[in-house]
């Protein structure tokens, strides 16, 4: 038995958790599993906090939302108040970069991202060695607040070097 079972969530800050929500149900068909910080309760801030989570002195979470995409890793949203805060992150730096989605229908997923504020940084193209099978697709997308998503599909599935240790998870297509 592996000592992980593999990814539960992946981190995203962002400005605003009701606009990137609202971008994410309708460019990917996110559902809200729960609200676990909301502005009505009391921010989650002080001594403790920033010391736990690594937080600058004086910052506050005031919303903190965890979503669910189809059977994949879910994402945990975060807002803060009266934090010094940078840019997103570009692919080349150091840190989580982007998220991939597994889509099957690979034109219809960008339209719907398109339509909800994401910008492709390119058209469509291939995928690269071990995903470079027939009919595969992947383009990078800047949302509206400026983190990276890519799209993927990969219908014929992966290839794998002699060496290889594992398979890739793929999340299973819905029913």
């Amino acid at each position: 038995m592996s000592i992980s079972r593999g990814i539960n969530h992946i981190g995203l800050t962002v400005p605003n958790i009701e606009e990137a929500t609202k971008f994410f149900k309708e460019a990917l068909d996110a559902k809200i599993a729960y609200d676990s910080q909301t502005k009505a309760d009391d921010p989650r801030a002080g001594t403790f906090v920033e010391h736990v989570l690594g937080l600058e002195r004086g910052a506050k979470i005031i919303k903190k939302r965890m979503l669910v995409f189809g059977n994949g890793p879910n994402v945990e949203m975060f807002e803060f108040k009266d934090a010094q805060q940078s840019g997103a992150e570009n692919l080349q730096d150091i840190g989580y970069t982007h998220i991939s989605f597994y889509v099957d229908e690979f034109d219809q997923a960008l339209k719907r991202v398109k339509r909800a504020g994401g910008v492709p940084l390119s058209e469509p193209h291939e995928n690269t060695r071990y995903e470079d099978t027939e009919g595969n697709a992947t383009v990078y997308v800047r949302t509206p607040w400026g983190s990276l998503l890519e799209l993927q599909t990969i219908p014929n599935g992966f290839y794998y070097p002699e060496d290889s240790e594992s398979t890739v998870f793929t999340p299973e297509a819905d029913d």
